[in-house]
């Protein structure tokens, strides 16, 4: 971590569910995440966790509390102003990999770089190539998406997250649909990303394995955070 700059803040986040009853899903959270740190999100089913990481995503803005992303607070910002935010600042792993069948790998992976309109076609295309040869699947950059395994789609769906280089990857059981093995290598990556990319990767997972080798542990119960544990 990066002298422990703060790159995620929470200040007591709060959500109400209304369907069928009123019902607090999320209860005065509050945490930090660091520069270059590996964070799980642990719980049982119900406990919040993935509600409070669509709320960390900016993709619900239904909360109390205030959301903190590189000190800018995130509350009042309109649609469009979060839509820029999250392209430029946050990489999204979900549980499927959410992948373009009918596109390459490569144009899979150039997407979210072509709509930030930052760079030219052919600076993208390098970059993208870039992180496909970080995950080891330059080699198949021009093969339709649909003609991989789900481990190497996975690893397709994650050089996606990364081609806009942003602060923050946020992962929703990454692993879920994986096997031991392909779990493993999305480890070893997710360490690689945080360790010497110097961003930070904030997962919610099941996998206890998994969460133990990240570098914190985060357990949350009936919407509040029980413990935090350094691993």
């Amino acid at each position: 971590m990066e002298n422990n700059k703060i790159v995620l803040s929470t200040n007591k986040i709060g959500k109400y569910f209304y369907d069928p009853i009123k019902f607090k899903v999320l209860d005065n959270v509050n945490f930090e995440a660091y520069k270059g740190e590996f964070l799980t999100l642990v719980g049982k089913s119900g406990s919040g966790k993935s509600t409070l990481l669509y709320c960390l995503s900016t993709m619900d803005t239904q909360y109390e509390g205030e959301l903190y992303i590189n000190n800018e607070k995130v509350k009042g910002k309109k649609i469009d102003e979060l839509a820029k935010l999250r392209n430029q600042n946050i990489g999204f792993i979900f549980q499927f990999h959410y992948l373009l069948p009918e596109f390459t790998c490569l144009k899979n992976v150039m997407l979210p770089a072509l709509k930030r309109k930052k760079y030219t076609y052919e600076e993208i295309e390098n970059m993208a190539y870039d992180k496909l040869k970080l995950l080891g699947m330059e080699d198949q950059a021009l093969k339709p998406s649909s003609k991989l395994s789900g481990g190497q789609q996975q690893r397709i769906a994650i050089a996606r997250a990364l081609i806009n280089e942003p602060d923050i990857i946020m992962c929703d059981e990454p692993t879920g649909n994986l096997d031991s093995n392909n779990t493993k290598t999305v480890f070893e990556i997710f360490q690689k990303i945080c360790h010497e990319l110097n961003q930070t990767i904030i997962a919610v997972t099941h996998d206890l394995d998994f969460a133990k080798a990240s570098d914190r542990t985060i357990e949350m119960a009936d919407g509040k955070i029980i413990s935090q544990i350094i691993n």
